[in-house]
């Protein structure tokens, strides 16, 4: 059903253009922080998963943990459109969907991503308007940062984590 993977890379049923971002693909573990002006400040534990099955996107999941207890969830994709150009389309269980726009850029072995997201919520849902994503990937560490505007705020820090790959 999917395409065949070695078992030491991906590269050889790779889509062309995820190559560009290739360097996200993995299992990504660490500590995050968490601020908002609306609520206390947090640490929690993280994972991210980036994935891809031969199409021009990666498959993304997102799970944290506080002392051990799940947290939040995220799951969507980072579709490649172009040379430098990808497009985000996440979904949230607490009722948001981002979908948005960015940059992917290579220099000197550091992979870096923006996008920069509307938000649409559900009728009941907490009104998110913006979500702005930085993602920064060199060797084994990823590092991110997540600005949202959301419930009145103007668009501020609300996480930032850094991970190690645990897997490839």
């Amino acid at each position: 059903m999917f395409p065949k993977r070695c078992g030491t890379c991906h590269a050889a049923a790779m889509h062309p253009s995820v190559t560009q971002v290739a360097p996200l693909l993995g299992v990504w573990r660490g500590q995050g922080h968490g601020s908002y002006p609306t609520i206390a400040d947090f640490d929690y534990d993280d994972e991210v998963v980036f994935t891809e099955v031969g199409k021009p996107f990666l498959h993304f999941v997102q799970r944290t943990t506080i002392s051990g207890e799940p947290r939040h969830t995220e799951t969507g994709y980072w579709r490649t459109v172009g040379p430098g150009e990808i497009e985000i389309c996440l979904a949230l269980p607490t009722g948001q969907v981002e979908v948005g726009i960015g940059t992917a850029t290579a220099t000197e072995g550091v992979l870096s991503l923006e996008t920069e997201a509307d938000d649409y919520c559900t009728p009941r849902a907490k009104y998110v308007s913006r979500t702005v994503r930085r993602l920064r990937v060199e060797g084994d560490t990823l590092t991110y940062e997540v600005l949202m505007a959301a419930v009145g705020q103007e668009l501020t820090l609300h996480l930032r984590s850094t991970l190690t790959r645990v897997q490839s």
